[in-house]
């Protein structure tokens, strides 16, 4: 095993968990196939690789803006239930 009991213990007082004995030799066993797996992936031949953030390639989606036609204010406060000469009277959620 990559990993021992204590630093199962260890790990679990880190993250403030209370492991009984049957947890502690279960995420052994877990910990111990994870670090194996990442064992795996340290020993493949990564040199020349440029890194990635996505694994397909992405381009910017933004598009110029436009100024497009709106609503006057009396037009978006029409329907408002308490309107305000300039917005929307809500009620105060803060004291």
């Amino acid at each position: 095993m990559k990993i021992s009991r204590e630093q199962v213990q260890h790990v679990g007082k880190l993250a403030r968990l209370a492991l009984t004995d049957q947890e502690v030799d279960s995420l052994q066993g877990e910990m111990d196939a994870i670090l194996t797996y990442v064992d795996q992936l340290n020993q493949l031949e990564t040199d020349g690789i440029e890194a990635t953030s996505h694994a397909v390639p992405m381009e910017n989606a933004f598009r110029d803006d436009q100024v497009l036609p709106s609503f006057s204010t009396e037009e978006a406060l029409s329907n408002a239930p308490d309107p305000a000469p300039a917005g929307f009277r809500v009620p105060r959620v803060i004291e």
